[in-house]
């Protein structure tokens, strides 16, 4: 039986033979090869700092330690997103304010945003999610960080390449972490980059994700003199990425672009095919944007068909398509809605989005069999229940 996963990586023979090199080249972690990739990734976003971590979680954490945040600060985030973007604040003590989200996009709502800056004390920073690869309301969102004096630490997990009225994310906010796990855009496994244009931000950021040394492992362990004596600066954390890592970006990143062209034809096949149907497909803000089109959230009319969104999840299943759902929101989680006493209505447009999105098959390397198998598996099931 055919079935198409929800994710697969593209993964080609350049990003094997890099790997192959990196394993024969006798330095396999922070090294040459990472060096480049924040090269060329600082070119390609335009920033003028950018600095390869572990995981864009590690990314998230170091960005708001070099940002100040520290024990009772407070920041704003939105509850729907993966953990990660809430839970790094309470990694240094601070406490998440959660916001709701626009119901056409699925990214945080600036007026939301706002009621709580007016309403809570000691607010410092705002982390915006790029939901799905579209960016968002940056233009409100940075007037808020300047009228209320906050810093802004976008979470971009989802947005390579993508703009906002023209301007690549990544150059916006005063910093911005990226993630490459596997069924992002660009992958290296595990893994994600840091992008600012604040040197003091870059250097603290530097040190910190490599124990507080500094001076880094290469530098020490190839000069070609005696090298060995560094310092402890500050209690540190091992967020380096390996040249492993580095060495597969390095050649994902000369196809980011290509990637995302693929994925936004795979939404545009999936918009036309389901336009009559009881669906809704995702919004698209500005179509002279560019939409990373990481996540495709299909939005079921619950009212016009007789089954559940999770038995719809079940059917397709069925069918052979693999899914997702992006996601369950925060307040939903036994860890964020006990300890903050969160409720469904405090979060109205996340709950009513929840109960009815699925995120189907997106990625580059998909056919257009592949994607008319999916278009067929989402027909039948919705044509045999619908009401």
């Amino acid at each position: 039986m055919t079935f198409i996963p929800y994710s697969r990586p593209v993964i080609d023979e350049q990003e094997i033979q890099e790997v192959v090199d990196t394993l024969r080249s006798g330095w396999l972690t922070t090294g040459p090869k990472v060096a480049k990739f924040e090269k060329d990734f600082a070119k390609v976003i335009g920033c003028e700092h950018a600095l390869a971590v572990n995981s864009a979680t590690a990314g998230l954490h170091l960005a708001l330690e070099a940002l100040g945040i520290g024990g009772g600060d407070k920041v704003i985030t939105t509850v729907h997103t993966f953990t990660a973007s809430a839970e790094v604040i309470r990694y240094l003590g601070g406490e998440p304010v959660f916001a709701d989200i626009n119901p056409d996009t699925f990214c945080i709502d600036p007026d939301h945003v706002e009621r709580l800056l007016k309403s809570h004390g000691n607010i410092k920073c705002i982390i915006p999610v790029h939901y799905g690869g579209q960016a968002a309301d940056m233009t409100a969102i940075m007037a808020l960080a300047k009228k209320y004096n906050v810093r802004v630490l976008e979470d971009a997990a989802h947005a390579l390449p993508c703009t906002h009225k023209g301007q690549l994310i990544g150059t916006i906010g005063d910093v911005t972490v990226f993630s490459f796990y596997a069924n992002k855009t660009i992958t290296t496994g595990e893994g994600g980059m840091v992008a600012t244009n604040d040197a003091a931000f870059a250097s603290r950021i530097k040190v910190m994700r490599l124990h507080g040394i500094n001076r880094d492992a290469f530098d020490r362990f190839t000069s070609k003199t005696p090298s060995w004596y560094y310092e402890v600066v500050a209690p540190g954390y091992k967020y380096n990425m390996m040249d492993i890592c580095g060495a597969l970006g390095i050649h994902q990143l000369q196809k980011a672009y290509v990637f995302q062209k693929k994925r936004a034809y795979i939404a545009d096949c999936y918009a036309e095919a389901f336009a009559a149907l009881p669906v809704e497909v995702p919004t698209v803000i500005n179509s002279e944007d560019y939409h990373a089109w990481h996540i495709y959230s299909l939005r079921l009319k619950l009212e016009e068909i007789t089954i559940s969104r999770d038995r719809f999840i079940e059917e397709l299943a069925k069918e052979g398509v693999g899914t997702s759902v992006h996601y369950i929101p925060l307040h939903r989680m036994p860890y964020w809605r006990d300890t903050y006493q969160l409720k469904d209505d405090f979060f109205p447009h996340s709950t009513a989005v929840f109960e009815r999105i699925v995120s189907l098959p997106n990625f580059a390397s998909m056919t257009d069999e592949d994607i008319n198998f999916v278009i067929r598996a989402v027909r039948n099931v919705l044509d045999a229940y619908k009401k």
